[in-house]
């Protein structure tokens, strides 16, 4: 009678190479929970365990694929065999999954972006959580929610979208961002009273969030091209078709832009309520009724 590994016209080699590559992952599975379970016992950071996490995990990864490539590689007559027939089959087969272990590397090690870092990529905007071999995670911020703020929902995006599409990061480097707000006055306003306000207001409550900022500019100036010279709220002056724009302009940390916008709002609307001579100015429509014009002199 035949035993099932002749049935299936498998050699005895092919049988000993497929229990060694089970074995060195379920070796790779325990090594991973133990070392895990020991550094998570060691720190109350979840930050620092997160990182040290992916440290591990990342390492025992490679060094599982080396090992089981070494395994599966002398059931070639060469290297070079191995490498013919493996590279032809993964180009086809697994094209997506290469892609996605490519962009990997390219993250561990260019470093667009680390977990924490606030990132958009694509349309998809959000805070890096997981780093994995095919994917990383991020909890998603903005969408059908205002002033960058999170959803709630947790995306998974593939690894070799940051070698398609172009990736903006908020927080490395340079961790300030530019944010502006509009107000519009009405034209019958006192408009450079109204923009002495604004700028009263922004050097109370936005003037100290660029602070920090200077020191990070010149830090950031020795890795990029980064040159902020004024680096203090500012507000300019334009007209639109319902009154005059003034646009008051600072810097402040992405997480904080909505916090810092409600605060300058709340202070802007009370001073306009002071001031009889400011009024905000909206779309409005006028109406001209010639029998009501009283007729000029002849």
């Amino acid at each position: 009678m035949m035993s099932p590994i002749e049935m299936l016209e498998v050699s005895p080699g092919t049988v000993a190479k497929m229990v060694a590559t089970l074995v060195l992952l379920l070796l790779f599975a325990l090594v991973r929970f133990l070392t895990c379970s020991v550094v998570k016992r060691n720190m109350d950071d979840p930050v620092r365990f997160h990182h040290w996490r992916r440290v591990i995990v990342n390492t025992l990864t490679i060094v599982a694929l080396v090992l089981i490539g070494r395994v599966w590689i002398h059931a070639f007559d060469s290297l070079a065999t191995f490498l013919g027939l493996a590279s032809a089959g993964l180009a086809v087969a697994m094209h997506d999954s290469i892609a996605n272990v490519a962009g990997w590397v390219f993250i561990l090690w260019r470093k667009p972006f680390e977990a924490g870092d606030r990132i958009q990529i694509g349309d998809i905007s959000g805070d890096v959580i997981d780093l994995r071999l095919f994917q990383f995670s991020v909890v998603e911020v903005g969408n059908w929610v205002d002033a960058d703020q999170s959803t709630g929902r947790i995306v998974h995006i593939p690894n070799s979208r940051v070698l398609r599409e172009p990736v903006s990061n908020y927080e490395t480097g340079f961790q300030y961002i530019w944010h502006e707000i509009p107000v519009l006055v009405t034209f019958e306003s006192d408009w450079r009273k109204a923009k002495q306000l604004l700028s009263a207001i922004a050097a109370e409550k936005a003037e100290h969030l660029s602070r920090g900022a200077e020191e990070q500019i010149r830090r950031a100036a020795m890795r990029y091209l980064i040159f902020f010279r004024n680096l203090t709220p500012i507000v300019y002056t334009s007209v639109r078709g319902s009154g005059v724009l003034l646009t008051l302009r600072y810097i402040v940390k992405p997480r904080e832009r909505r916090q810092s916008e409600e605060a300058l709002w709340e202070a802007i609307l009370d001073a306009v309520a002071a001031h009889d001579d400011i009024a905000l100015a909206y779309p409005t429509t006028r109406f001209f009724d010639p029998a009501a014009t009283p007729p000029g002199p002849l």
